[in-house]
């Protein structure tokens, strides 16, 4: 089976743009009659049909767009809802933001609440793998669009950041600097960017040729029910200090991780980077105004929720993935191990 024609066929087709193939689906006054007409006969010769989802996102009653994420107290989420919002706004539309908290279940709550308000669209980041909840959207021909989250279905447009790529630079910028057992405060393994982050590390280790058995320690903290928090980096970087073979450089899941873990470095009279370096990931704005100035692998994250609503509000039916790589950057919170050091528990 072929794939049904698209707008972007239709356009190169009647060689216009496709906001043009837009406006004489949805305003064909607008149009020129000589224009109109060539796209009205690409459209014929083609077979294309205007998918009813693209219509109701539209059309639809409400300008509400739904976003569900992990956690509005999370900056990268904060940062990428401005993104969304400030895209919306240019439409005339309004980001409706909740959490999920990760648990499918609310997750599942919260999609049943939007589509009863017969919202235009709706932005996730999955709670998980699975899409059964997105279900109760497509019922009611919501659109869709995955923020944060690789492709998982042919039917559905992504937009996300190279998780794997950007630990694995982490990590190896850390090698680099002599770090031979790394520690590594992670999220929970439950949330895909946890997996692909810790896919990540253990590929700069062996890309260093390094053992994992010994030279990575692992911890997922969980404080209070939430896995990327700052006193859940606390709790991270204490256990792993307590260690018989306590690692000279931590690289943290997130900044907010990063951030509670330097906190317990100076708790215990440890400095940063002499005694333990530390790198974060997101790169949120704080990061850079800390006392001691974290390196921390960049994610563009006002792009990343611009993006989203780019998908969500484009007037064809393709289906598209976006990929932002992130990119190292590097602060005085990283440093090569002093002479000999492996910092013991105070």
């Amino acid at each position: 089976m072929t794939s049904r024609p698209s707008v972007r066929e239709v356009a190169v087709m009647a060689g216009v743009s496709v906001g043009t193939v837009s406006h004489v689906l949805n305003h064909p006054e607008r149009v020129a009659d000589a224009t109109r007409e060539r796209v009205e006969k690409a459209i014929e010769e083609l077979g294309f049909v205007r998918s009813e989802t693209a219509r109701r996102l539209r059309r639809g009653g409400s300008s509400l767009v739904g976003v569900l994420v992990h956690d509005i107290a999370n900056p990268f989420f904060t940062e990428a809802a401005r993104g969304i919002e400030d895209r919306l706004r240019e439409d005339g539309r309004l980001p409706m933001l909740s959490s999920t908290d990760s648990d499918p279940d609310r997750e599942r709550e919260l999609m049943g609440l939007l589509a009863g308000m017969d919202v235009r669209g709706v932005i996730v980041t999955p709670s998980a793998s699975t899409l059964d909840n997105l279900a109760v959207l497509a019922g009611r021909g919501i659109r869709v669009v995955l923020m944060d989250h690789p492709p998982i279905s042919p039917e559905l447009s992504t937009v996300s950041g190279d998780d794997v790529a950007g630990a694995r630079s982490a990590v190896a910028h850390l090698v680099g600097l002599g770090h031979q057992r790394v520690g590594f405060v992670n999220g929970p393994i439950s949330v895909r960017q946890s997996r692909d982050r810790r896919q990540g590390v253990l590929a700069a280790l062996e890309d260093a040729g390094l053992d994992p058995g010994t030279a990575l320690a692992e911890v997922r903290p969980v404080v209070e029910g939430r896995g990327y928090s700052a006193d859940a980096g606390a709790a991270g970087a204490a256990e792993l200090l307590d260690q018989a073979r306590p690692p000279t450089a931590l690289f943290c899941a997130n900044d907010q991780l990063a951030i509670g873990a330097m906190r317990e470095i100076r708790r215990r009279g440890l400095s940063i980077p002499g005694d333990v370096a530390i790198v974060g990931y997101d790169d949120v704005a704080i990061a850079s105004e800390l006392i001691t100035p974290l390196t921390s692998v960049h994610q563009p994250m006002r792009d990343i929720g611009r993006a989203a609503a780019d998908l969500l509000l484009s007037p064809g039916d393709d289906v598209e993935h976006v990929t932002f790589l992130p990119g190292l950057v590097v602060r005085a919170s990283s440093a090569p191990p002093a002479a000999g050091s492996s910092p013991r528990p105070q």
